[in-house]
């Protein structure tokens, strides 16, 4: 008899187009982390992320953002996709296939504790509470939406109504992305929670 072997799926990776020009999304046909990790910066990936660091030694790339079955990788922009797309695409496939980290455990619970430090900040108890349902409205109807596009919204702070808020992935640098804040995200929130005056983004 013949031995039966359970080979994994063949890595299959994809390109996507995303909003912003300078960011493409490369999508695997395998789990690569279950969470969001974001790296602006050579420095936190080198500390948190195996393969973001890997990929921050490519002279093209700018900012590398991990999310469960896709990379977005934001270029420099003296630097063309069509130049660059193929030979991401087969450093991606290949790092996968050898089976190399992509995101070190204990990311997450640092990045919560962080969270946790800014919207400890001193909130009146009537704000805390409007902060909880603008951190609820950017979970459950903001980013299912943006992260099609390979980008990701996190809230930063509230102040007088007014919302700041971090655009990670395809999201940061978008020149669409003040259109998707202001009469997207900035409409929904009115809507939903009229203390909420503006939206804006943290700028970079």
């Amino acid at each position: 008899m013949e031995a039966v072997s359970h080979k994994l799926p063949q890595i299959l990776i994809y390109t996507e187009q995303t909003p912003n020009p300078e960011s493409l999304k490369f999508v695997c046909n395998r789990m690569l982390y279950q969470g969001l990790a974001d790296f602006k910066d050579e420095t936190t990936a080198i500390e948190w992320s195996p393969l973001a660091k890997e990929l921050f030694q490519l002279e093209a790339v700018k900012g590398v953002y991990i999310s469960n079955n896709f990379i977005t990788i934001t270029k420099k922009p003296e630097f063309d996709w069509h130049e660059q797309m193929i030979p991401l695409k087969e450093f991606i496939k290949n790092y996968i296939e050898l089976g190399k980290g992509i995101v070190e455990e204990g990311y997450q619970s640092f990045i919560e504790s962080i969270q946790s430090e800014k919207l400890s900040e001193s909130y009146s108890e009537q704000d805390l509470e409007v902060v909880k349902k603008i951190r609820e409205i950017i979970e459950h109807y903001v980013k299912p939406a943006v992260e099609m596009d390979g980008g990701n919204i996190e809230f930063k702070s509230y102040h007088d109504g007014v919302v700041t808020v971090i655009m990670q992935g395809s999201c940061s640098g978008c020149p669409s992305s003040t259109v998707t804040l202001k009469s997207g995200i900035e409409g929904l929130m009115k809507r939903m929670l009229p203390l909420v005056k503006e939206v804006v983004a943290e700028a970079m």
